[in-house]
This record gives C-alpha cells, structure tokens and sequence, in this order.
C-alpha cells in the first residue's frame, strides 16, 4: 500500500490541497492540531474580511461541495472568519472525500526522512518522510508519508512589538496586557478596551481594523483613548494606505482611505518612526520606549506587526529558505517589502516551492515566510499546482490558472508609477479571473 502525502493544517488552503488531492484519487491524510477544520482562522473569527463570497472558494473545493449539494452564500456578501468556516470550511471537511482522511487534535512538531538526518545523503529519497504526532493528552506517534505539504500558516507565531524582530526589553514581563492580532474590541473582549487607554502597533490591514473598532467603541465609551505607532517616518505615509478607488477590490482601498480620514481629522493620535525597544510597568500604567522617546501610559497595547514561520519542525530537511524572507528562494524576490509589498504578485506553483528536499512543500500563509501581501487564491493557486506535480501532471503543474489583481499602489522603492511589479505580471498569462484576496490575519 502506497504512503499517503501528508498535508499540514486543515484551514482554507491545506483543505483546498486535500480536495484537488481527492479529485485525483490521491491518499492523503491531513493533520490538524485544533478540535476542528479552521481552528485557527475561528481566532479571528470575529473578523469580517474585505473580500465578497465568490472570492473566497476554492475551484476544486467547490466542485465536490457543489456535488454533495452545497450552495455558496451570497456571493457578493461578505464572511466573518468564523462564518468561513462555518459556511465553507465545515462542510468541505465533512465530505466523504476527505472527512475519513482528516485527523484532528494531532500537532505536528518534527517532520524528517525516516532514518536519515539532513546530512545522510545516501539513499534519502528512497524512504519515505516520517512526521512525529502529538495529541492533546501528550501520546507520540509516527506517520509515514511519500510527500508533505505544510499549509500550518503563521497566526499561531505573530511578530513581536520589538523593533529588533525580538522581544522588547519587559514585553515578555506585561504578555497579560498585550494582545498579538485583532482582538474582538466590539464583542468578547470589550470591556478590555472600553474606556482604557490602548495603544496600537502596526501598519497593516490588522492594525486598520483594530484602530476602526476602537474609534467604534470610543462612540458609546468616550473615555477610550487610541494611540498608534508606526516604524515609518512621517514622509513615508501615503502609500501605507493603499490603492484607494485604485484597488481592484473595493472594499481594501475603503479601508485605507477610512483609515487616512481617522489621521486627517485627528481622531487618533498617530506617532510615526517609532522603534520599540522597551516597555516598562509603571504605577501609572505601561510605558513604551524607543530608546531616546518614551510615550505616555497606557493600559492595553495591540500588537499588529505581522508574522513570521515556525520552521523548527523542518529543521531536518533540505529547505533553501531566502535569508531575509524566509519564504523559497525563487518566490522570495517576488514578495519581499525591501522591494515591493502589494498584492500584483506573479501567480506561482511547485517550480517556485520547491526545495532540495524533494515532495517537501511549504504552502499557503507560510510560503511567504516574513512578507505581507499574501493572498488566500495564491494559496489555491499554489496546492493546484504542487498536487498536480506529486500525481506526475506535469502539464497542469505549469500552467498558470490565476489572474491577481492590481492594488493600484506599490509600497516598494519603484513605487506603482513606475511598474515595479506590473512589469513581472506581463510574463504570465492568467485562464481564470480572481477569487480571493483575504484579511490580512488569514
């Protein structure tokens, strides 16, 4: 009996791998450390994403959905996270096709060649891959698998608000005041917020929303002060907000520009070329320094400064890992912020993913290692591509089945005027219009 490929992580892209894997009659299993598919997306349940219906599923998802009977919500609405689970993750992972092939309450925290450590080179491709399981009471267990594809994404390994990329100086020390993501200021955790002073790191999407929701509480709580720090300077703001009427979905460059209307009218308090290097615990609350500047107290501070990759469980394998990204070297120029961070990202598949270790992939959120801009359909567009080269498809594997859109701005040094991005796009012919460009949480 053949060894199954073993897929890590059962939220939309590691689901997604699992249905093109099962429309090609391939054995699979996936792997999933929460109690239920998307267990990580329900983090940010409480977040409503800025892409509508019909840019959210997968094709071949919604192929065996639309089987089974499935009808896909309105499409032109837009879902919570916790409603994409709900309305789609749910039901796709209790299809028949790939419910008896999904284990849950299962971390995988060691992926390596049975028998072989990464400097035996004799014979490594002979055997299979051995991934080590741990449950929720503690129970180890092995699994052999002819392949791997991580789709565990980063929400679980959030940025620190240290400058450095390392926690600041007593930020371990006040964890119990800071919250890594969007916390959910208008339901559960409101009185966290409400009426305290809160301050905001970040400049992404994430930060936007948290700074929305907290100009939305201080309506009925007008006590609720809001500071926002960013690392940028002050002349380096604008493309910070997007495309605006540019981007070609709407409701992201509505965002960008609520945002840029929040600062112009002086409804937050903005503090730009921040670098935090310390925070201290006063008896007047926490205090955040930069090393030369030190900002008034406050009581709760949100940390939106991006994620990263755990790679320790594939420290046994031949990955080539771009040094500043940590994203597959032939991917890494295409996405790194140090020259470009917007969404116009060539679509891409297994000739950018792979690695020396052969039938390794890493997909998805973690593709992309340090870089911002992922979007959800590139993840689709990834695991079409890199289980149709595992089932020998060559031919599908290199097509191209994905068009991006332009976000009308470019935050790189060539900025959007200048083509920074667009002129990669031209070398790639796109058969299907987009689907998806999610939160940046997801």
């Amino acid at each position: 009996m053949p060894y199954p490929i073993a897929i890590i992580g059962a939220g939309p892209v590691g689901l997604a791998a699992a249905a093109h894997l099962a429309e090609r009659s391939e054995p699979f299993v996936v792997l999933e450390a929460g109690a239920e598919a998307g267990a990580a997306v329900l983090r940010w349940g409480h977040v409503q994403m800025f892409t509508p219906w019909r840019y959210c599923v997968d094709t071949a998802a919604h192929r065996l959905l639309s089987a089974a009977g499935w009808q896909m919500p309105p499409s032109d609405t837009f879902p919570t996270g916790a409603e994409l689970v709900t309305h789609y993750l749910a039901p796709l992972a209790a299809l028949p096709e790939l419910a008896s092939s999904i284990r849950y309450r299962q971390r995988v925290v060691a992926v390596a060649r049975r028998g072989h450590d990464r400097q035996r080179g004799r014979d490594r491709q002979a055997v299979p891959f051995q991934l080590t399981l741990v449950d929720d009471a503690g129970q180890e267990s092995l699994l052999l698998a002819r392949a791997v594809i991580d789709a565990s994404g980063t929400y679980l390994s959030p940025n620190p608000l240290g400058a450095a990329g390392v926690p600041a100086i007593g930020e371990r020390r006040v964890a119990d005041h800071i919250f890594y993501g969007i916390p959910d200021i208008l339901g559960r955790l409101r009185s966290r917020y409400a009426n305290r002073r809160v301050l905001v790191a970040g400049s992404g999407h994430s930060a936007f929303n948290a700074l929305l929701d907290l100009v939305t509480l201080r309506a009925t709580e007008p006590a609720t002060q809001i500071i926002w720090l960013v690392r940028r300077d002050a002349t380096n703001l604008e493309r910070m907000f997007g495309g605006g009427e540019a981007d070609a979905l709407v409701a992201r460059g509505r965002l960008g520009m609520q945002i840029r209307s929040l600062i112009a009218e002086g409804r937050v308090t903005m503090v730009t070329g921040w670098q935090t290097d310390q925070v201290r615990q006063t008896d007047d609350g926490l205090v955040v320094s930069d090393g030369e500047r030190s900002l008034p107290p406050v009581d709760e501070i949100i940390v939106c400064t991006g994620f990263r990759p755990d790679l320790t469980i594939m420290r046994e394998l031949r990955l080539a890992l771009d040094p500043v990204v940590e994203a597959p070297v032939a991917l890494a120029p295409l996405i790194d912020p140090n020259l470009h961070s917007c969404g116009t990202v060539p679509p891409h598949g297994f000739t950018e993913l792979h690695h020396p270790e052969p039938d390794v992939f890493i997909v998805g959120m973690k593709s992309y290692g340090r870089a911002p801009t992922f979007l959800l359909l590139t993840g689709y567009e990834q695991v079409r591509s890199v289980t149709a080269a595992l089932c020998g498809d060559w031919e599908a594997a290199r097509r191209v089945e994905l068009k991006l859109p332009e976000t009308g701005v470019c935050s790189g040094p060539g900025g959007y005027d200048n083509q920074c991005c667009t002129s990669a796009i031209t070398t790639f012919s796109a058969t299907i219009e987009l689907q998806s460009v999610p939160h940046s949480c997801c």
